[in-house]
């Protein structure tokens, strides 16, 4: 059976997830492959490439599950003509996309966002494999994701794209203005004023709880202190929200905040907890196909999207007018990248079959070696041009991750934070969080064979198999899919090689 999942049209995260008796066969977001995001538009180009990649045609979709918000008129009928339409309300698509993938019989699933389909969360029990109906449902003022969108806006980031910043921001700051965000969370309209447009909307009660004159900006020194207020007072509202249990699984927006998921893995509230990585409302798209199943799903690693062939790069390269140099093999590719690694150089490393969410896992990276003393400030300043306090994963083969850090079961897919052990934390200083705190990426055999052969070979090498890794795009585009969008994104930065698949690029 054939479902193709479409979520996320109603905004500018729109993608598509084909589902094939069971097994996630391909997931795109629409943004990555037509690199313009059309929301309220059909994404044709995401559905297109999951239709390739499957090698289907649309007349073999049996159902098309697509999750609300989307606008009555669109075409689907044009472009599915023997297709079922299944309408999947929000919360459902963000609920469905956690639990059928996790392994769980039963699970309590909690979903949080901003807002989606007139609602902002929903708490369910999942029962021997059946999702059920929501215990609870939240709705707007009360919206965890709400506030948080209006301090983003407050501490001078775009709301709706950049709570990402406010996250890291926070591991810099201290518990002083926890109560304040506290007191946010449980009557929220008072801190909050309709006719004030801007700066998050706040009213005089918020900037009198700050300390500050009213609406006045806060000081550079107090944003990181605004941020652990807000983060910190989050984490304990959500987890007393989530309660106790065997199984926990997680979805939604708010759940792109990888400290909230360590802080559940850490609480020990829960012996099992799973967040669906692709949390926001692209997530939507696995979780409509899911629903649709209504059954466990196969949805082995994240490597969903397209890939090239040799004969794809080489005629990019070729009418690009590049120089490049072919690689054999695969022993050659990787310790042509570990001697780059090694002579501190920056390398970009396109490989296989582009992720689906927002996180590099290994094939559409940029790669630096932490030995390397001027890392941090060529990836932030110089090629991702971004704040300090945002800092760059680090990957570690999993069966060896136990040695350098203390980390969860969600560090598969870069959806937690954990702690490195302290022999190495000077090592890896560039990385940290606060005092201990790194994002982990543990990469499986399995899942990446590639990726975690080069990070052996790294490891060989310099007696340390860990490599600093941050998403292989600039200037907050999406994730590079083509070939031609890695030779874009690699001239317009100072990356110092490209690998892309078995040819290496040099400036």
């Amino acid at each position: 059976m054939n479902i193709l999942g479409i979520g996320g049209i109603a905004g500018s995260d729109a993608a598509v997830c084909l589902l094939r008796d069971g097994e996630v066969v391909a997931a795109v977001e629409q943004d990555k492959v037509r690199r313009v995001s059309q929301p309220g538009q059909l994404p044709e180009a995401a559905i297109e490439a999951c239709l390739a990649i499957g090698k289907l045609k649309p007349e073999d979709i049996e159902t098309v599950a697509v999750a609300r918000p989307f606008a009555p008129s669109l075409p689907f009928r044009d472009f599915f003509p023997k297709a079922q339409l299944a309408v999947i309300e929000h919360h459902v698509a963000h609920a469905a996309s956690a639990f059928y993938p996790s392994g769980f019989s039963d699970a309590t699933v909690l979903t949080l966002d901003r807002f989606g389909d007139f609602r902002c969360g929903a708490i369910r029990k999942a029962v021997n494999g059946d999702l059920g109906a929501a215990e609870r449902e939240f709705h707007y003022p009360e919206s965890v994701g709400e506030l948080y969108s209006r301090v983003t806006e407050f501490l001078g980031f775009d709301a709706g794209a950049d709570e990402h910043k406010v996250q890291w921001m926070s591991a810099s700051g201290d518990d002083t203005l926890v109560p304040v965000f506290r007191a946010a969370l449980a009557d929220p309209q008072a801190y909050f004023d309709a006719n004030r447009l801007r700066h998050g909307g706040f009213s005089s009660r918020f900037y009198s709880a700050l300390g500050l004159a009213d609406a006045s900006l806060p000081m550079e020194r107090l944003k990181p202190v605004i941020a652990q207020g807000l983060q910190k007072a989050v984490e304990e509202y959500v987890m007393d929200l989530a309660g106790t249990g065997e199984n926990l699984c997680l979805a939604g927006g708010l759940f792109f905040n990888a400290l909230l998921v360590a802080a559940f893995e850490r609480s020990g509230r829960w012996k099992n907890v799973y967040v669906q990585p692709a949390a926001g409302n692209s997530g939507t798209a696995l979780g409509a196909a899911f629903a649709a199943w209504k059954k466990p799903v196969r949805m082995p690693n994240l490597f969903l999207g397209p890939e090239y062939s040799a004969d794809d790069l080489k005629r990019t390269l070729e009418n690009c007018k590049l120089q490049f140099s072919y690689l054999g093999t695969s022993d050659e590719l990787i310790s042509t990248a570990v001697k780059k690694l090694t002579d501190n150089q920056i390398v970009a490393w396109m490989q296989g079959r582009m992720e689906f969410g927002p996180r590099a896992l290994g094939n559409r990276s940029i790669l630096a070696s932490p030995l390397n003393p001027y890392s941090t400030e060529n990836l932030n300043t110089f090629i991702k041009h971004r704040e300090p306090f945002r800092k760059f994963a680090a990957s570690v083969p999993a069966e060896l991750a136990n040695e350098y850090f203390e980390t969860g079961s969600n560090s598969r897919f870069l959806a937690t934070v954990g702690r490195v052990r302290p022999q190495y934390a000077g090592k890896l200083e560039a990385a940290l969080l606060g005092k201990d705190q790194v994002r982990v990426h543990t990469v499986q055999a399995e899942d990446n064979p590639l990726y975690h052969r080069l990070l052996h070979a790294a490891g060989k090498e310099t007696g340390l198999p860990v490599l600093y890794n941050t998403s292989f795009n600039l200037f907050g585009d999406p994730l590079v899919c083509t070939p031609r969008d890695a030779v874009r994104s690699f001239y317009s930065s100072g990356i110092d090689a490209l690998f892309a698949g078995e040819f290496l690029i040099r400036k």
